[in-house]
């Protein structure tokens, strides 16, 4: 079994269509993506896509959301909506027999949404809770405050939530609009997998699109993280230990062909848990956090290196001279044979978890097309990865000596 890539033709806009038919349960599930329109398409008005997502699981306007919840349920249809930094998307799941039924709930949803001041009112409501109940979250506050000090200026710089000024201010227009403009063809993508063949979804997805514009497809964007290390100290009272968050840029796109070095080199430093680089020097060998990790994200929007850790209040100033010593140490000097081995063992032998349900086999499809590579690339990947030698990795570590210029955001006493 494997996902597949073709197109279906609506209204002269061609879609990309991935589909995985797997009959062993008698079950559909759908995802409607709609790229280029999460929170970074947002403009000024901050947490507007997802209040807009939220608005989009209050069900429908003739019937509510009590009623509409009442359908789904009657017939044990999944149905929700939400959003992330660069996409929006609906998703359904439903047994094979209630598919039909699925997409005209789908359909009824996406025609007249509960789109009143009410239901407005009663998200902002949650959003603002949900705002309240964050602050009180000291690693939240600290992830946050790392992309506001990486991402500065930009809207990656403003958590997807919002604040409470921005959600305060939000106007109905102004989530009927981000709708309007961004859920359209041309930025559509349908994923579709389960107990159905691709032309009997293919005939019923090309039906629910009927219905929906052209539109215009939304202009990608790129956001280059901070050069020049910061540093930001956040008070809080009521804090027992410090919360230690670092971050810098990483010269790679979406895209880039030595990202499987990416992959092996960041397993070994910080995203491996016990073994890491990370957790022996800061945990082990120093006893300074009960544990310490490290990532590279890579997305179409953006890239940067990022970390944390919590310690004691007293030993914070040590935890970051650590941090810095580590990724110092492994900059120069790179990693060994033994490291390197270990890390493939593991990223290789630990594959077949990887694809072992139609939704990961689907999102793996969805992400190689999504990030411009060919259908398969995942395969080549684990090739490349088995074929790497230490002097290539170590190379390509010595290369990338820009995560050294760290900043940092901490939450202390």
């Amino acid at each position: 079994m494997a996902s597949t890539l073709e197109y279906i033709e609506v209204k002269g806009v061609k879609i990309p269509f991935i589909h995985e038919e797997d009959k062993r349960l008698p079950i559909v599930s759908m995802q409607l993506v709609f790229t280029g329109s999460g929170s970074i398409d947002e403009g000024k008005s901050a947490g507007l896509a997802r209040v807009s997502a939220k608005m989009m699981n209050e069900g429908t306007l003739k019937r509510g959301a009590v009623s509409f919840a009442d359908a789904l349920d009657a017939r044990a249809i999944q149905l929700s909506t939400n959003v992330g930094n660069e996409s929006l998307v609906i998703e359904l799941g439903t047994l094979k027999e209630e598919f039909d039924t699925g997409l005209s709930l789908m359909a009824e949803l996406l025609k007249e949404p509960n789109l009143t001041e009410e239901t407005l009112g009663k998200v902002k409501t949650r959003a603002l809770s949900d705002i309240a109940r964050k602050e009180a979250d000291f690693d939240t506050v600290a992830s946050d405050e790392l992309k506001a000090i990486l991402f500065e200026g930009t809207p990656i710089a403003t958590p997807n939530i919002g604040t409470k000024e921005s959600i305060a201010a939000l106007k109905l227009e102004e989530v009927k609009s981000f709708l309007l403009e961004h859920r359209v063809l041309s930025n559509a993508i349908i994923v579709i997998g389960g107990d159905i063949d691709a032309q009997a979804a293919k005939a019923k997805v090309m039906h629910l699109l009927s219905d929906f514009s052209v539109g215009a497809k939304t202009k990608e964007r790129y956001y280059e993280p901070r050069k020049t290390p910061k540093e930001s100290i956040l008070k809080r009272s009521s804090t027992e230990q410090a919360y230690l968050y670092f971050g810098s840029p990483f010269a790679m796109r979406e895209g880039d062909p030595e990202f499987y070095k990416s992959r092996v080199a960041m397993f070994i430093l910080g995203s491996s848990g016990f073994g890491s680089r990370m957790m022996e020097e800061i945990r082990v060998k120093r006893g300074l956090a009960y544990s310490a990790y490290s990532r590279l994200s890579v997305a179409k929007t953006h890239t940067y290196f990022s970390g944390y850790l919590q310690t004691k209040l007293e030993s914070q100033a040590e935890a970051k001279k650590t941090v810095a010593e580590v990724i110092d140490t492994f900059v120069t000097s790179g990693v060994t044979q033994a490291e390197l081995d270990q890390a493939r063992k593991f990223m290789l032998g630990s594959e077949p978890l990887r694809v072992e349900t139609l939704s990961q086999r689907l999102g793996r499809t969805f992400s190689e097309y999504y990030g411009g590579k060919p259908l398969g690339h995942s395969l080549t990947e684990l090739k490349q990865i088995g074929e790497l030698s230490l002097d290539d990795l170590n190379d390509f570590i010595k290369r990338h000596g820009e995560i050294r210029d760290l900043s940092y955001a901490i939450v202390t006493k």
